[in-house]
């Protein structure tokens, strides 16, 4: 019973306090806000170190069992250990070994991740750009535009076009443009609206108590 009421209240007055606090910049309400600010970033600094620590557990399980992949494991855990003992013993400025090796590795294997992602939003792109309906057949032409707007190549190729390219040679990047503005953004305003829409409502129900999925850690349910 204690496992499962106290979270819920103590999840209903800092919730109820903080928005509170925002409405009302009193310092009364305000100076605690603030102070549970600081209480909240301690807790978020100790769960980093929780999440490390069960990071190296679960990779040094897998090595001591010889896993497949297990090199790779020894590899996470040594550069884990390295990086975190020369950021908290050395410095971290321009010129010292932290810096070197975050802007000689870790900075190319970001580049490469992100390259190789690359090729999986192509192929997702494909599948989702099949002619199937009028709605599918409507992003299509949209997106070919837009990608041959933006690119170099796009607007050589469309200035090729005869009598079309040569008498509105910027026609391509100003129907680029206007998609953009108009009805791309008209979209992007409606997916924030329901996604904000949707976490007002998500908080309601964390204040209120109907959405408990944060208790499950700890037993309650």
């Amino acid at each position: 019973m204690i496992k499962r009421q106290v979270p819920l209240v103590l999840t209903f007055i800092m919730g109820l306090w903080a928005v509170v606090a925002y409405f009302v910049p009193h310092r009364y309400v305000a100076d605690p806000a603030q102070q549970f600010q600081r209480w909240y970033l301690i807790i978020l600094a100790f769960t980093t170190v929780i999440g490390v620590g069960n990071l190296i557990m679960v990779h040094g399980e897998k090595i001591q069992r010889r896993q497949r992949g297990w090199g790779y494991s020894v590899i996470l855990i040594a550069m884990i250990l390295l990086m975190a003992g020369l950021g908290y013993f050395g410095n971290v400025q321009e010129g010292t070994s932290y810096y070197w090796l975050y802007q000689n590795v870790m900075s190319n294997l970001a580049a490469a991740m992100f390259s190789l992602l690359a090729f999986f939003v192509a192929s997702a792109s494909y599948r989702a750009f099949r002619a199937r309906n009028k709605e599918a057949t409507l992003l299509l032409v949209a997106a070919v535009i837009v990608m041959f707007g933006r690119v170099p190549v796009g607007s050589y190729l469309y200035r090729l076009i005869p009598w079309v390219g040569t008498h509105y040679p910027n026609f391509m990047n100003d129907l680029t443009g206007w998609i953009m503005n108009f009805p791309n953004t008209a979209g992007q305003r409606g997916i924030m609206i329901g996604a904000a829409l949707g976490a007002v409502s998500m908080a309601l129900r964390m204040l209120l108590g109907i959405e408990r999925s944060y208790l499950a850690a700890s037993g309650g349910k």
